[in-house]
């Protein structure tokens, strides 16, 4: 059989041959390779943090955006609700973060970063950053910076996506958008109380 004649465009820098359709061109490849990498060389720069990449997130979360319960942090990071228990408490044990009632509604305890928290997060950023750059090395700063963009923007519509055959993706838990409005925050925290069931006549 003879070879296929060589392609008029010439392989990019990293050598993928995206007119062949290899797996290498597969969407759900690349991120499934990109999480188990990052995952291998980001866990160290996290390690002092308790409750690991959670933690993490956790002291990100409620030292960039307004103050809010654990309930909506958990829906807002996509972290199951015992788990978030369980991250919170670790956090709280280390000084890191403190929970204080709602101004607004007493009943709804915030949880907001301390002073440790807030210099063992820009530690731990630091470090991560760092090794992303090592995951990230192949691409220019300019490359680098507009691939967390695009990803960003993907991330945030993903939890609306519909399946192929038509039905919501099934995920662990909703991610909201930072960008939700204040007066939308405050009624979320507000909302933690399940409706009453109706009685059967």
């Amino acid at each position: 059989m003879p070879a296929s004649p060589p392609s008029d465009q010439p392989l990019e820098p990293s050598g993928i041959d995206w007119d062949a359709g290899g797996i290498e061109t597969e969407l759900g490849w690349s991120l499934q390779a990109m999480s188990q990498g990052f995952a291998r060389i980001a866990t160290g720069a996290v390690a002092d943090v308790p409750g690991g990449p959670r933690g993490y997130q956790v002291l990100v979360a409620i030292t960039t955006e307004a103050p809010t319960s654990q309930l909506v942090l958990a829906q807002r990071l996509g972290i199951d609700k015992t788990a978030m228990v369980y991250v919170v408490d670790a956090l709280e044990g280390a000084s890191l973060v403190e929970r204080r009632p709602d101004p607004r509604d007493r009943r709804v305890r915030q949880v907001l970063p301390t002073d440790q928290g807030r210099a063992l997060l820009g530690a731990a950023r630091a470090a991560l950053r760092g090794v992303e750059g090592q995951l990230m090395r192949n691409l220019s700063p300019e490359e680098q910076e507009q691939l967390r963009r695009l990803m960003a923007r993907v991330a945030l519509d993903s939890g609306a996506v519909e399946s192929c055959i038509g039905v919501v993706a099934d995920t662990e838990q909703p991610v909201a958008s930072p960008h939700l409005s204040a007066r939308r925050r405050r009624a979320d925290v507000r909302d933690t109380t399940p409706p009453e069931k109706s009685t059967p006549s």
